[in-house]
């Protein structure tokens, strides 16, 4: 039974029999899910493809003519094409039969990223720590590279990845549990705390050993997806950018200049007078990590004309979860995913953190159900999304979740991970490692997806296995970033996933696969 892939460059039916198909044929086990799900459903129905110019079908198993859209997934492929990108995702089974159009020029030529060459970039000092230079040099470089970066116009003619998340500095270190016990801190959360908190713990780390770095979690994946992506045979090197808030104090300019040097490019300009967000990272011996945020003064992201070109020049557009705690940052989500969809950019989320999820509950569900493509979270976060208790197997949840989003990634530590497609869990065995670290492991797994999908692998498990490796390989080393030389070995040992060897090929019979 083959699916046929039929490339759209006008609507293929009316929103009005769209929508009349779809709400013909719910499968008959939404019975038992949530009116809070339901309504969330209801609105992607009426919204989600809305004024697109390519709606979502289902081609016939034996010929290419055209089927109903299950809205739920079954026996059904999802399929999003837009002319002036040229990017698709399809499924079929549990294999993404194609994500294309991931070359970065209109034009068809090599970007200036291309002629970089991974091992030659970066230096040993680029991974986390800053030896020699000190914050204050970086604030320098930093103001004299973006100036300099915006006058050349020396940024790529498109993005493969988008991000758009906070940016903060982390201040990272090992600690003990009287260290927690101490501070009355909860071993293994996270809490934004003020300005007053930070310093009290900055005060107590005094003695303790502890790195700075342009930190958040979605510039971790993007910092290892941009070191993942150098130009190789598999493919030219990857585009990778992030637009987030920094203050215009030494720390934006560190920031700014670290992830530069890191090959993302940071597109924002610093808040005249603002103050940058720091995170407190402390990790104690059994690898249990615990936060501590400050938001800082220039937190707040806007919508502007230039946030809304650089989308429209992007593959993907990632969008990080601890944006939603931001004041007022729901409208400039909202806005810069309707942008992502009108443009035919797939849309990405990272669920971040339980906390997120909890406090902004509706929020999260109003923007997967209407534009998410991806969701990325752990089994916490998959489960504070379906309401489900905490002893609730996150095969579960996976399933669950990818009803509402086309693909669905739910990492569970040391157990493992999933990849959710249609109401189907697909098992991802961990890689084996010593942990010394857990901090950054979920970032580092959705790189490892990113760089499948952008790299055209069409095995979703074979996808699953290279997150896997990237995650195992930060969970082994103290700090959350990919290093470099890890990042340039990781890469060689990917290539044999992309020389389209069939043996490859997920098979739906073979893979350990929990259907509904």
């Amino acid at each position: 039974m083959a699916y046929s892939i039929l490339s759209l460059s006008t609507p293929i039916f009316s929103q009005k029999s769209f929508l009349k198909n779809a709400n013909n044929i719910l499968s008959p086990e939404i019975s038992s899910f949530s009116p809070k799900c339901l309504t969330h459903a209801s609105k992607l129905l009426t919204k989600k493809y809305q004024g697109n110019d390519a709606y979502p079908f289902c081609s016939s198993y034996s010929s290419s003519i055209l089927g109903y859209y299950y809205y739920f997934g079954y026996s059904c492929t999802p399929f999003w094409s837009n002319q002036h990108n040229n990017i698709s995702m399809s499924f079929k089974e549990n294999v993404v039969v194609s994500c294309k159009g991931l070359s970065c020029n209109d034009d068809g030529s090599n970007s200036s990223y291309e002629s970089r060459v991974l091992s030659d970039e970066f230096g040993e000092d680029d991974d986390d720590d800053e030896e020699g230079e000190g914050i204050g040099g970086l604030y320098e470089k930093g103001q004299h590279e973006l100036h300099n970066l915006m006058a050349s116009g020396s940024l790529p003619d498109r993005f493969d990845v988008l991000g758009l998340g906070q940016a903060m500095v982390d201040f990272s270190g090992m600690v003990d549990d009287e260290f927690l016990e101490r501070l009355d801190l909860v071993k293994g959360t996270r809490k934004v705390v003020n300005h007053e908190e930070r310093g009290r713990v900055l005060r107590a780390m005094d003695g303790c050993s502890y790195k700075a770095a342009a930190g958040g979690s979605l510039s971790n994946t993007l910092v290892a997806l941009a070191r993942l992506g150098g130009r190789t045979m598999s493919g030219p090197a990857l585009n990778i950018a992030m637009v987030g808030s920094v203050g215009s104090d030494p720390l934006g300019g560190f920031y700014r200049s670290k992830l530069r040097r890191a090959n993302v490019d940071f597109l924002s300009a610093p808040v005249k007078d603002g103050t940058t967000g720091t995170v407190i990272v402390v990790t104690t011996a059994d690898a249990q990590r615990t936060m501590l945020a400050y938001q800082g003064t220039s937190s707040t992201l806007i919508y502007d004309p230039s946030l809304a070109s650089a989308i429209s020049k992007t593959n993907i557009l990632v969008v990080e979860g601890y944006l939603f705690e931001l004041p007022d940052t729901i409208r400039t989500i909202t806005k810069a995913c309707q942008e992502a969809r009108q443009c035919g950019a797939l849309v990405a989320i990272t669920a971040s953190d339980i906390s997120c999820i909890e406090k902004h509950y509706d929020d999260f569900w109003d923007i997967m159900a209407n534009y998410a493509d991806i969701v990325f979270a752990n089994s916490d976060e998959a489960r504070a999304f379906c309401h489900f208790p905490s002893d609730e197997s996150p095969v579960s949840a996976t399933r669950y979740l990818s009803h509402f989003v086309p693909l669905v990634s739910v990492t569970d530590g040391p157990r493992g991970s999933y990849i959710g497609v249609k109401g189907e869990a697909i098992y991802i065995p961990p890689s084996p490692c010593v942990p010394v670290d857990t901090c950054g492991a979920g970032d580092a797994y959705a790189s490892g997806i990113l760089y499948g999908m952008l790299r055209g692998l069409s095995d979703l498990k074979g996808m699953g296995s290279i997150a896997a490796k990237v995650a195992s390989t930060v969970v082994g080393q103290q700090g959350t970033r990919l290093r470099v030389h890890d990042a340039v070995e990781l890469a060689k040992s990917f290539a044999f996933h992309f020389d389209g060897s069939p043996s490859l090929r997920s098979d739906v019979a073979s893979d350990q696969i929990s259907s509904l």
